[in-house]
């Protein structure tokens, strides 16, 4: 830290208790009270260099008793004045970044200007506060902080706004262009790897600064003048999201709850705000964080959510926090979304409440911006679209907090399945998340009726189930009857419509092999081809072994069944009415209720069967 060296006397102040005392010899002919101290100096020098105190002792002059004088609202206090003191006789006396604010007001309080004496306090404190420390971005920090305990006086002589905007320009700048030593590399540095300045080692190890270089030294100043510096950066151009992580850095410092592991070290450097405080202090940076998506970390805004449902915070800062973090939910990770329940009735014990407002702003600022409208995709769209990459990994978010707050027993049916709903069904490519949900909630509630389940089934399309959760699905006992019966028509028909794809290909690959080894024999040089075709055909009727057994199995399993689907048949005449029993949605381009559509099924379902009994034999 620089300092400017005043005064060539030896210091012989000598404090007593609560009085200082000048040791030089004389007797004390004045007392100057400041607060509860009480200073035994002499007149002289002090009236050589203070007009203001000239004309107190002057006043004081004809009275018989000792010259008391009282200075109770002098800008620093007793600090001050023992810094003016020691200037008035002369004693070496050190500027400092620390201490020139407080040298400047007392100075300017007790009027001491060039008229009285030359190179008076006021003068030397300005000089060393333009030259020295506003070039500096720590010894501008430090000023700055002293300014505090100096309103209005540190205002009123525009050291406040002078600091800040030294600060801002430095923040706004290259790091390296200012401070010491300067960590340059290249020419800057020796070959020993450390910096130098002025051509000598200083024995510091080169680093690269980041844009939040300063976050740390201007979080140690009080919210009014972090907000003011702030500002004027922001009037300056910086950019939202540095402006940004040092709002997050500074809510960290003071705010506990956004720390999960506490710094014990920087925590003891640091007052405990109290409950009001940092309730005031969270809304203030709340009010400040940019508004636009992506700029504030989705991770902090949940940290800030969560510090202010502790702090029972307004319920407009609440609610503008939920908006921010809907307007970039797609960032989020399914951590984020785990926020616990702190009201008294503890009815969940995740709120799950707050998680489906924060999806319903995700989801009007996806239609408001335009977002995919499903009768404009298919599945094949669905995974390769730009646009519902937001949406989608939403959704799979969502299905994921559902498995997670499931468990949950105190989980009421209702609200449980109206933030399932509330995500769009062409949202989710598969519906592989959602039916883990819905399992895990039928497992924590085992007490739900055979409609309830049901109707929470029906959150979920059989169609849209991959074959291991349709696996898994066909022998959950977990599930309704007719969901069993659905997944494994769906497993099936899945399975054959394989069973035929893999049969084209088989044909193709057959018919070209001539083709593929270019109308040349073996012994030609077309072997290299042809083992090609004959390993690619051997491995696919592997996968058709496997498929066929698979087939047989899940045969096997719907045979306890079929007497079941053949009553319903006999009762609903068609497939039309047996759909239609199951309540289930059911995509009409596979199982349509016209005869001509389910005699084309079995048609090809029996062709289907002769290709894989040729095939066998």
């Amino acid at each position: 830290m620089a300092c400017m060296k005043l005064g060539s006397k030896m210091d012989t102040f000598q404090r007593k208790g609560r009085a200082w005392f000048s040791t030089t010899g004389l007797p004390s002919d004045v007392t100057v009270e400041v607060g509860e101290m009480s200073f035994h100096l002499h007149k002289f020098p002090l009236l050589s260099k203070s007009r203001l105190l000239e004309k107190l002792i002057s006043d004081k002059s004809g009275e018989e008793e000792s010259c008391i004088i009282k200075l109770s609202d002098i800008p620093g206090g007793s600090k001050a004045f023992e810094l003016v003191a020691k200037f008035c006789y002369g004693m070496k006396i050190e500027l400092t970044a620390s201490n020139v604010v407080y040298a400047r007001c007392a100075s300017e309080y007790l009027q001491m200007t060039e008229e009285v004496a030359e190179r008076n306090l006021i003068s030397e404190s300005e000089l060393f506060l333009n030259q020295v420390v506003l070039r500096s971005w720590k010894d501008s920090v430090r000023a700055l902080q002293t300014c505090d305990d100096l309103l209005p006086c540190a205002e009123d002589l525009n050291i406040v706004t002078r600091c800040i905007d030294s600060l801002a320009v430095k923040a706004c700048m290259d790091p390296d262009l200012f401070g010491w030593p300067m960590m340059e590399h290249g020419s800057m540095q020796s070959p020993g790897g450390s910096v130098l300045w002025n051509g000598i080692s200083t024995g510091a190890r080169p680093t690269s600064r980041s844009t939040d270089w300063w976050y740390e030294d201007v979080s140690s100043l009080s919210l009014p003048l972090y907000k003011r510096l702030i500002s004027v950066m922001e009037s300056r151009g910086i950019r939202e999201e540095i402006i940004a992580g040092s709002l997050a850095s500074y809510a960290k410092r003071y705010l506990p709850g956004l720390n999960k592991r506490h710094n014990a070290a920087l925590m003891t450097h640091i007052s405990v705000l109290s409950e009001d405080e940092q309730r005031g202090l969270l809304e203030e940076i709340e009010s400040f964080l940019p508004i636009q998506k992506g700029v504030t970390s989705t991770k902090f805004l949940f940290g800030l959510l969560r510090t202010a449902m502790i702090l029972k915070a307004s319920p407009e800062h609440l609610a503008n926090l939920e908006r921010r973090i809907g307007m970039q939910l797609d960032e989020a990770s399914l951590e984020d979304l785990l926020l616990p329940t702190f009201s008294y009735s503890m009815e969940t014990l995740y709120d799950v409440d707050c998680i489906h407002r924060i999806l319903k702003h995700f989801l009007a600022m996806d239609l408001a911006t335009g977002g995919a409208s499903p009768g404009l995709i298919d599945d094949e769209q669905l995974m390769g679209s730009p646009s519902l990459t937001p949406i989608t990994t939403v959704a799979k978010l969502i299905d994921g907090y559902l498995a997670e707050v499931a468990p949950d027993v105190n989980l009421k049916l209702p609200k449980f399945q109206s933030l399932a709903e509330a995500i769009p069904e062409y949202a989710r490519p598969l519906d592989d998340g959602l039916y883990r949900a819905i399992d895990i909630y039928f497992k924590a509630h085992p007490w739900l009726s055979e409609s309830e389940r049901e109707q929470l089934c029906r959150l979920m399309d059989c169609q849209k189930l991959s074959l291991e959760a349709c696996t898994h699905a066909a022998q959950n006992e977990r599930l309704p009857l007719r969901v069993v019966v659905q997944v494994l028509f769906f497993e099936q028909l899945q399975l054959r419509t394989s069973i035929a794809g893999c049969f084209l290909v088989s044909d193709n690959l057959d018919g070209s092999r001539p083709l593929r080894s270019g109308l040349v024999a073996p012994s030609e040089g077309g072997g290299g081809g042809w083992a090609t075709a004959v390993r690619e055909n051997q491995v696919l009727k592997v996968g058709m072994d496997h498929m066929r057994m698979r087939v047989s199995e899940l045969e096997r399993e719907c045979s306890t069944m079929r007497e079941e689907i053949e009553r319903l048949s006999r009762l609903r005449n068609g497939w039309s009415g047996f759909s239609k029993k199951l309540g289930f949605r059911v995509k009409p381009q596979i199982c349509s209720t016209q005869e001509d559509s389910v005699s084309e099924h079995q048609s090809r379902s029996g062709k289907i069967e002769a290709i894989s009994k040729a095939h066998k034999s």
